[in-house]
């Protein structure tokens, strides 16, 4: 936009300079005075002109250059493109979805180079036009996200961009699957939030909104989520919320559903950290959203779910709830004290307070492009205040993997991560998970371990659902649940994988990982023991030995060798690693496997019934 300021000083100049041109002439004859005085008056004529021009000229806005992979397409204008040049932006928009998993961000008005130009409303009509006929040829639609103004140059007339978000119509279960993991302190309002988004109806006030969350009468008793539940969020092709309010299954919203959201809820009390840890560890979150009372601000574990998230590298955004309870300079003073937080040298992170739409959409897409941006919503669960914004911001989201590593995965054999087993009625053992590489599909034959001595055992999946609702097909990076049959319940534990017959899984008592201790009281040294969680696996270990050291203090690195005090498991090198005991954290990867041919020594068989009784406990 025009800087106006710029333009009030060249006046003012001017206008100084016409007096003083005025005084000097008055005083000479007319003849005399005339010749000089237009001299002067071109010259100076030509000075204000250059003086104008420099300061009424601000370079034009640019987005950076359009990339040829990725979601994100930059059109100047598509007005009446001929037959042969319709079918190239129909094939064009179709890479840019696949490349999108779906989804698709067309810039309309800008060059390649990233230069805002603009189009005139005619051609802005005309665009989108054939923008929609592209989007039906390849079977999606379109939603305008926003329309921008261009007008860095004040002899043309306005100009607008428009963002444009092109989306596949659901077809075949295929729809785009978001995981957020929802963290917080104990009564920060974290069920409620979901029970309002997922529900389609506001709370009374007194908790009725999470009722349907909570899946323990002692949960319902005390308000408090002591365990890990799930609930959905569907957005269709038009960018228009799916949920219970409308559907009655969670069937018909999958149905329904080019895009959703899967909260993972978990549990704020400190006393259930362990099961909010193996939530974050082993269901692996695309992002999480903190969520901080208006009123008590950063108190209990928001600073521990926080630090948690960051060590995970997963990324985070937050919500502030319950704004109806306070004054407007108590949310203030919330919403300082987080930026503060996120500022501090520790998080390094860059807060975005969401307050509009326009607001919402760019948060959205700066949020994926950079791990730093953090996304802050004022809203409450009561009045509804700025729940639309979250859902905008929730449905422009895009996944933060593209096509390509998801191709690369899926052409990997099969891995699925044992995180939940069940025994239903009629349908036989139940496991619930995520397929972490490869495909799986119904009836194919797996091997499942490792078991107590190092084993693996084969079955056969039965029937597959994803969300609730049946599915032929799992592809990597979904979460599902499979139908075992009659095979044993009791041969089955959290932590196992199912993989294909084909690959030669690594098992292992003995691992070597690079750490850095978080905290410790004291030193941290060979024979201490901790709780160690590697995705999916979570099993106390022994510190056999440091490299190159004898003890480590807070702060320290080190490379560390763990020995599991139970059973044998299956490790990925470089899998992320996060250990803790009390008050000692810490984090680090996975860095040597230590493979071992036969049984775990007997070390690892001691106390198999009281650490069975403990991790039944834990949930």
């Amino acid at each position: 936009m025009v800087d106006l300021s710029g333009n009030d000083a060249v006046s003012s100049g001017l206008a100084r300079h016409g007096q003083g041109s005025g005084s000097s002439s008055g005083g000479g004859g007319k003849k005399a005075s005339k010749k000089p005085r237009n001299r002067r008056g071109k010259r100076g004529r030509r000075k204000r002109n250059k003086k104008h021009n420099r300061n009424n000229r601000t370079p034009p806005p640019y987005f950076p250059p359009e990339a040829e992979e990725g979601n994100i397409e930059y059109k100047l204008k598509l007005v009446n493109p001929t037959q042969y040049r319709f079918e190239h932006l129909a094939t064009q928009l179709k890479w840019r979805l696949q490349e999108g998993r779906g989804e698709a961000v067309y810039q309309i008005g800008v060059e390649d180079n990233g230069l805002l130009v603009g189009l005139a409303e005619a051609d802005m009509k005309a665009s989108l036009k054939t923008l929609r006929r592209m989007a039906e040829r390849v079977g999606a639609d379109i939603t305008l996200l926003r329309e921008r103004e261009v007008d860095y140059d004040s002899d043309r007339n306005t100009r607008k961009i428009a963002e444009v978000l092109v989306r596949k119509v659901p077809d075949d279960q295929q729809f785009l699957d978001l995981r957020v993991a929802v963290l917080g302190n104990v009564d920060s309002g974290k069920s409620t939030l979901l029970g309002v988004l997922t529900q389609g109806e506001l709370d009374n006030g007194r908790g009725r909104a999470r009722l349907n969350l909570f899946r323990h009468l002692h949960e319902i008793q005390t308000g408090r989520t002591s365990s890990i539940s799930f609930e959905i969020l569907g957005f269709n092709s038009k960018g228009e919320v799916v949920n219970y309010s409308e559907s009655r299954t969670a069937e018909e919203i999958c149905e329904s559903s080019s895009k959703m959201i899967t909260f993972i809820d978990l549990a704020g009390h400190h006393k259930y950290l362990k099961t909010t840890i193996f939530g974050l560890t082993s269901y692996c979150p695309d992002f999480a959203m903190l969520v901080v009372s208006a009123n008590t601000g950063i108190a209990g574990t928001t600073r521990e779910h926080l630090g948690l998230a960051m060590a995970l590298k997963v990324p985070i955004f937050i919500a502030v709830s319950k704004v109806d309870l306070c004054s407007g300079g108590t949310v203030d003073r919330t919403v300082r004290q987080l930026e503060r937080l996120l500022t501090q040298p520790g998080c390094n992170k860059v807060p975005l307070l969401v307050a509009s739409p326009d607001d919402a959409v760019t948060a959205a897409q700066q949020f994926a492009q950079s791990a730093c941006i953090t996304p802050i919503f004022t809203l409450s669960s009561v009045s509804g205040k700025s729940l639309d914004l979250l859902k905008v911001f929730l449905n422009i989201l895009p996944p933060l993997s593209n096509s390509k590593e998801q191709e690369e995965l899926m052409q990997q054999l099969t891995e699925f991560q044992v995180d939940e087993i069940y025994s239903v009625p009629d349908v036989g053992t139940v496991v619930g998970g995520t397929l972490y590489s490869g495909v799986c599909r119904e009836g194919e034959r797996l091997v499942v371990g490792p078991t107590d001595d190092g084993h693996f055992l084969r079955l056969k999946v039965g029937s597959i659902q994803r969300n609730r609702s049946a599915c032929r097909v799992l592809r990597a990076g979904q979460a599902a649940t499979l139908a075992l049959g009659n095979f044993d319940r009791s041969l089955l534990r959290k932590g196992m994988v199912l993989v294909s017959p084909r690959m030669n899984p690594t098992i292992c008592c003995q691992f070597e990982a690079a750490i850095v201790l978080l905290f410790h009281a004291k030193t941290f040294r060979r024979g201490s023991q901790v709780t160690v969680h590697v995705g999916n696996v979570r099993q106390t270990a022994t510190v056999e030995g440091l490299h190159g050291k004898e003890e480590l203090r807070t702060g320290e690195r080190a490379v560390v060798r763990f020995r599991f005090i139970k059973h044998p498991e299956y490790l990925r090198l470089g899998a992320k690693l996060l250990f803790r005991e009390g008050v000692t954290k810490g984090i680090g990867h996975v860095a040597r496997l230590l493979p071992h041919p036969s049984p775990c020594p007997s070390p690892c068989h001691q106390d198999q019934n009281a650490d069975q009784n403990q991790n039944l406990q834990g949930h």
